[in-house]
């Protein structure tokens, strides 16, 4: 790493994305839940959606194709970044888990942020270069379907599985991110939420 704030920038270099196998189409979907085909399409655009795996494989999957699109090996990375709201665990973090398996080194963590993951993720990065690391890895990958609750067609017609990569290098050129400007709003939490690993409820009394 070089000293703090030798950098002024980050670009993108290299990506890669990840898919599971299974393919959950909306006339499955319409068998058990009150909707069909052209209810869904008419108002997602959705036909059909990837679900299974698991949050590091297809982590993995998609960074492995971006350092291979980016011409780079475990060597070269610096950070791990990964922007997920299903973790395999609760500890340790996910993230560790990718660093493990692709073999880099340095630091790994993970962002929870819901939609807006990969952005966090990628401002998070994109600080963490300009305090002197060359290369990091930025990672967003859910496992929704885990958490879905399938008798509920608000929710099941749009959720889905994947991951998508970028690794983001340091440049003392015009930089891929040209601003930030993150907010949030934790009064609205009671218009989505999910409750699940948070804590446990049993004879009416919270353990």
């Amino acid at each position: 790493m070089g000293p703090a704030g030798s950098r002024s920038g980050a670009r993108i270099i290299g990506w890669g994305a990840a898919l599971p196998e299974k393919v959950l189409t909306n006339d499955e979907l319409a068998a058990t839940l009150d909707t069909n085909d052209a209810w869904i399409t008419e108002r997602t655009g959705i036909r059909s959606r990837h679900i299974g795996g698991t949050t590091s494989g297809l982590a993995i999957e998609a960074a492995t194709r971006a350092m291979e699109s980016a011409n780079c090996t475990a060597d070269d990375i610096d950070l791990v970044v990964l922007a997920t709201t299903t973790p395999d665990d609760i500890v340790p973090a996910t993230a560790c888990a990718v660093q493990d398996a692709l073999g880099i080194t340095g630091g790994a963590f993970d962002v929870n942020a819901a939609c807006s993951g990969f952005v966090y993720a990628l401002v998070a990065a994109s600080g963490m270069l300009g305090l002197g690391a060359k290369r990091a890895l930025v990672i967003g990958a859910e496992t929704m379907s885990r958490i879905t609750d399938y008798t509920d067609r608000t929710l099941a017609i749009l959720s889905a599985d994947g991951a998508g990569a970028v690794v983001l290098e340091a440049t003392n050129g015009p930089s891929a991110l040209l601003g930030w400007d993150l907010g949030s709003d934790g009064s609205a939490r009671k218009l989505l939420y999910c409750e699940w690993g948070a804590y446990m409820k049993m004879q009416g009394r919270e353990l």
